[in-house]
């Protein structure tokens, strides 16, 4: 059955008196929001499979990736890219570089909503992944974000569906841009398109499995989840789309493309190369701060008005 986000949906399915769901795929400030108010089932991570070497679970899961509501399958992650052709000589490979409009001239896709932006501009100003949310948690810094924003405001395009980002890169409207990391591999590997992906300050998501409260198939869920989420079946996953397994056992598994055998470690938004600068996306702050982050981003489009 289709779910498209969000919790209401959730909260009125209960409400119903009628569960026809019993496992979700829910990304994870979603499934935050929805353990606390109370909508979904606890989930003991005992049942879940020890990794191949006898390594227990909850140490072989990337760190955040198992709550007592939610078992993480894939890591996705949100990434800059940009288009081969507008930069034949030296190419961008920053967050810096994405704000540099000097060095590297041209449009800039960036979705409109506020997930992501206010990440990206502090990373751009050098302030740590460790302190992101903190700062952003402080009226100072979502004010420095939406100035480090201003730099670039002029040359923003935005977009609002997910195939938009590869369309502007291709066509030539947009030098760069942001989407997601497995939209950009489709594109250059299945494709052939000219595109690149920047992976520092790559925006790491997770999405995880859920049980709906209220379910009488919870035991069948839980075995679901535990068989969803054993480490070889975590790979073989990876070998059809380019988003990570969260488990680290699974990591050490992961080969070939199934349909054109290129090495997916490349594309993976986990690989150990691409987490350097990597931000882990704060859950609990993005299911907190919903009306904040809202009321920011609307004030900075509004003030973009007012200057015209």
């Amino acid at each position: 059955m289709h779910y498209d986000g969000g919790i209401r949906v959730l909260q009125e399915h209960l409400a119903s008196g009628e569960v026809e769901w019993d496992v979700i795929d829910m990304i994870q400030s979603d499934a935050s929001a929805a353990c606390d108010a109370g909508l979904l089932a606890p989930i003991d991570p005992g049942m879940l499979a020890p990794a191949p070497d006898g390594t227990p679970a909850q140490e072989d899961f990337m760190e955040g990736a198992i709550n007592r509501c939610f078992i993480t399958q894939i890591v996705f992650s949100t990434v800059i890219a940009f288009d081969d052709r507008a930069f034949p000589g030296v190419k961008p490979d920053s967050v810096e570089d994405f704000f540099d409009l000097e060095t590297f001239p041209g449009k800039r896709a960036l979705r409109k909503a506020p997930v992501g932006l206010a990440e990206w501009a502090l990373l751009s100003l050098s302030v740590p992944q460790e302190q992101l949310y903190d700062l952003l948690s402080t009226r100072r810094g979502l004010d420095l974000a939406a100035r480090r924003l201003d730099e670039i405001r002029d040359s923003i395009i935005w977009w609002t569906r997910g195939v938009e980002p590869v369309e502007l890169l291709t066509s030539g409207q947009a030098a760069m841009a942001t989407g997601y990391n497995g939209r950009f591999f489709h594109a250059r590997v299945m494709e052939g398109a000219p595109i690149s992906v920047i992976w520092d300050g790559q925006l790491i998501g997770f999405n995880s499995w859920t049980i709906l409260r209220g379910t009488d198939q919870a035991e069948q869920a839980a075995r679901f989840i535990a068989f969803a989420t054993r480490a070889e079946n975590m790979a073989t996953q990876a070998s059809l789309i380019s988003y990570g397994p969260a488990r680290k056992s699974a990591q050490q598994r992961v080969g070939l493309h199934t349909d054109v055998g290129v090495p997916m470690m490349p594309y993976m938004p986990t690989a150990s190369a691409h987490m350097e600068r990597a931000v882990i996306r704060d859950h609990r702050w993005y299911s907190q701060t919903g009306e904040l982050r809202e009321q920011w981003f609307r004030e900075w489009l509004e003030a973009g008005k007012t200057g015209e």
